[in-house]
């Protein structure tokens, strides 16, 4: 049978995702407290409401939570500020699936040597400053499929789209990200 998930279950998940997820609000938000209070929120929904639920489930329930409090902060922040931000409309016309070409859980490997650990550290920043500029849902689907390594089908379910939009937002946050990075002499 399928295990459901106690609250002890929920709250090793969120521990172990905890600081990942902090990384993925600031890349949205870029604000520190407003980052985490998003976490914090998300957290104690997937908490609340999720107990009882089963455990291969908690990933995408949790990033369908805080991918939702993240577009609800851009939307007050929006009217807030009076500014509506537009990015070009995505069409499904790439079906590649570019996972084989840039696998970012290799960055989490610790390098053999300092100078390999730094060169390493260095091609992290690079990363995280790159993806600070990709559009919102390019962004998101990359770290849910790349980061957080939820599968297509988990993907589409915590961003609320097709598979096909994921795979399409997937491959042009790749793309994207290997022109940034090759800007900087990184080829990955």
């Amino acid at each position: 049978g399928t295990d459901l998930a106690t609250r002890k279950d929920i709250a090793t998940f969120l521990a172990n995702v905890e600081r990942r997820a902090f990384r993925q609000a600031m890349f949205a938000v870029h604000d520190e407290d407003a980052a985490l209070d998003l976490v914090q929120d998300a957290m104690l929904r997937l908490t609340e409401k999720y107990a009882g639920k089963p455990v291969e489930e908690l990933p995408m329930l949790f990033h369908r939570i805080l991918q939702n409090a993240i577009r609800d902060h851009y939307r007050r922040t929006q009217v807030r500020n009076g500014a509506i931000t537009s990015w070009s409309s995505l069409t499904d016309d790439d079906e590649q699936d570019p996972l084989e070409f840039l696998a970012v859980e290799s960055a989490e490997a610790i390098a053999p040597t300092p100078a390999a650990q730094w060169e390493q550290a260095e091609v992290m920043a690079a990363i995280e400053e790159a993806l600070g500029t990709l559009p919102p849902r390019q962004r998101e689907a990359f770290l849910l499929r790349y980061w957080e390594d939820l599968d297509l089908r988990e993907t589409a379910q915590a961003m609320g789209c097709s598979e096909g939009s994921v795979k399409t937002h997937c491959s042009r946050a790749v793309q994207a990200l290997s022109k940034l990075l090759r800007l900087k002499g990184i080829t990955l």
